[in-house]
């Protein structure tokens, strides 16, 4: 077991890579002034949502999904908390996923700020799990 809890880990390290980095390039995404900067930021993110982000994402949850099943398998509050939070990053990468597909067709209506205060639910999420699965306060 303790391989998948790296494995877990490992993926959970790659998905928010991309869950911290997506959201910067939608910044300078929705900055860009030159349709050449635009179409660069358009490939980037693609590539980082697809290539990244949603195969470290999936990953995460199997590897999670695997360790309740072969380890946890109790009703420990902290362990509902932390899956909770990954919920809601699921639906987060989400919404990422549906303001990439706005950028990709030209169809942003946001603008730099916005995008710079989407970029911190991220780390509130990750800070929340942390200690949650350290302190298991409940």
């Amino acid at each position: 077991m303790l391989w998948v809890k790296s494995l877990h880990i490992i993926f959970m390290v790659t998905w928010f890579a991309g869950l911290f980095y997506l959201p910067r390039l939608f910044v300078y995404h929705s900055m860009a002034q030159d349709s050449a900067s635009r179409e660069r930021f358009k490939i980037m993110e693609r590539k980082l949502y697809w290539g990244i982000m949603t195969p470290g994402g999936v990953l995460t949850i199997v590897f999670g999904v695997w360790l309740w099943l072969g380890w946890f398998r109790g009703a420990a509050g902290w362990l509902h908390a932390k899956m909770a939070l990954g919920a809601l990053l699921a639906g987060y990468h989400l919404w990422c996923g549906m303001l990439l597909r706005d950028f990709a067709a030209d169809r942003n209506a946001k603008s730099h700020v916005w995008f710079r205060w989407f970029n911190e639910f991220p780390v509130l999420v990750l800070a929340a799990a942390v200690l949650v699965v350290v302190f298991k306060p409940f």
